[in-house]
């Protein structure tokens, strides 16, 4: 194992997320807010180290999957531990756990928190949560590739360690370019989506904060109502560019080379666009009668469709004391989750799409059995190692979930609570049901319960298999007698 070249990637890691805490610390200039020196001394801290770490450039600067997996699981690990240290440091989170659950939820999209009275927070308190949501939507690694120019190794075993989805694929030949290409389309959304927002005059911060959470499909919110105070076309507004931050970003690739046919005929994206359809539909139907207008209802629908599908978790409304159909359409929507190659979390519906086909090809084999039938994507054969992989997601998908609400359990929460409390941070949405709704928050579960669900937050983000690499006996044997074979 290449452990040179992983301390190499921590190193430049710290070194920007040392630049990026720099942010909040110009918002505490302007607001002229004394906790912003907590900014200053995590960023000189987290640059300082960094740049130890990465002093010595390694000499072998190749790298596989398995030093991509345990980089980016590491590297989310720490950005999260420094991250939280300002609020810890400041008092505003004064618990270690409820920290790092905060930042652990921002960093990974979900917006999941423990926050009881939200607007009590500083401003660059709020700006930094936030900005942690559009840090790591696209992912930091991702962002790493970008803007540093790193010469030799497989640098695509870190996009796909770290990238959503069954596959991963470069848009252009060199994979630099293909994350710059990603950032100047993510970019380009936030900042139309900032402008539409100050349009709706939205004050400036708040639009800052929103686009953040909108655009990495966080949803961590500045009010405590979420988004249920702000005007009807915003609310609007916000939920089109939910649902659109929840597409395929290699869609919106092809659209910029006018290839428009190419990318409307993406089967993930017409389904994506399907579902979401399907589900207003039915819930605009079903909470008409709760509601003073169709357009309230139809908006209402079409907003928590847009937040949960995309696992953004913003909130218009309690959906909790929504009808069971509705509520259930909304459970159905936090496994699904949003397309691969976007900033959401969830299954993602490539893999649903999948899973369909292959059970539709089984049973034609009990009709044929001699036959051989292939399983295509947007007109194309999928791959025998694309499908084992869908298989292998699902059932280590299954075990996590499964022993992740059994821990859950020992609190003796309602089952709804826990089930919804695990698919809520597994799939990177924020809120659930009942104890853990929209209108509360996880602040009633133990630090053990709270550590479960910011694995379970940090599992979903990276697609599994980079956080259990880090459980995985073998690695470190390999880790360690490498190390005494060196020695």
């Amino acid at each position: 194992m290449n452990k040179a070249i992983i301390r190499y990637i921590l190193g430049w890691i710290l070194m920007l997320e040392g630049i990026m805490l720099l942010l909040p610390c110009l918002v505490a200039v302007i607001c002229r807010e004394r906790c912003g020196w907590y900014f200053v001394l995590v960023a000189a801290c987290s640059f300082f180290a960094g740049l130890l770490i990465r002093w010595k450039k390694p000499e072998n600067t190749m790298f596989y999957l398995k030093e991509g997996c345990i980089a980016t699981a590491l590297s989310w690990i720490s950005i999260s531990v420094v991250g939280c240290l300002p609020f810890c440091l400041s008092g505003e989170i004064p618990s270690f756990v409820d920290a790092l659950f905060e930042m652990v939820s921002g960093f990974t999209t979900t917006g999941a928190s423990i926050l009881v009275d939200v607007e009590a927070l500083s401003y660059c308190m709020l700006f930094w949560r936030s900005f942690s949501h559009w840090l790591g939507g696209m992912g930091v690694l991702v962002f790493l590739l970008a803007v540093i120019r790193m010469s030799g190794g497989s640098h695509m075993n870190l996009m796909r360690a770290e990238s959503t989805g069954p596959s991963v694929g470069k848009l252009v030949p060199k994979v630099r370019h293909s994350a710059r290409v990603l950032y100047y389309i993510y970019t380009g959304m936030t900042i139309l989506l900032i402008i539409l927002l100050l349009a709706g005059r939205m004050p400036v911060f708040d639009a800052l904060t929103t686009a953040f959470g909108t655009a990495g499909t966080g949803g961590f919110g500045i009010k405590a109502d979420s988004m249920a105070s702000y005007s009807p076309y915003l609310q609007w507004v916000v939920g089109i560019f939910m649902v659109l931050f929840g597409v395929n970003f290699n869609a919106y690739y092809l659209i910029l080379l006018r290839r428009w046919r190419q990318a409307f005929r993406m089967e993930e994206v017409r389904g994506y666009f399907l579902i979401v359809g399907i589900s207003v539909a039915i819930i605009t139907v079903n909470i008409y009668h709760m509601t003073a207008t169709f357009e309230k209802s139809l908006r209402d629908a079409f907003f928590q469709v847009a937040s949960i599908i995309s696992t953004t978790g913003f909130a218009t409304v309690d959906f909790n004391v929504w009808p069971q159909t509705s509520r259930l359409i909304l459970i159905f929507l936090m496994l699904c989750g949003a397309c691969a190659g976007s900033t959401a979390g969830g299954l993602k519906v490539s893999r649903v799409v999948l899973l369909l086909k292959s059970m539709v090809r089984e049973l034609g084999s009990y009709l044929h059995p001699k036959s051989v039938r292939k399983i295509k994507m947007d007109g194309k054969p999928v791959e025998h190692e694309v499908l084992r992989g869908v298989y292998v997601f699902l059932v280590a998908y299954i075990v996590i979930f499964v022993a992740s609400i059994f821990c859950l359990s020992f609190e003796n929460h309602d089952l709804v609570t826990c089930f919804t409390a695990v698919a809520a941070t597994f799939n990177n949405i924020g809120p659930g049901l009942n104890l853990v709704g929209p209108a509360t928050s996880f602040a009633l579960l133990s630090d053990f319960n709270k550590l479960v669900l910011t694995f379970d937050m940090l599992a979903g983000r990276l697609e599994l298999f980079p956080m259990l690499l880090l459980f995985y006996p073998p690695v470190w044997k390999e880790f360690f007698r490498r190390s005494r074979k060196h020695a």
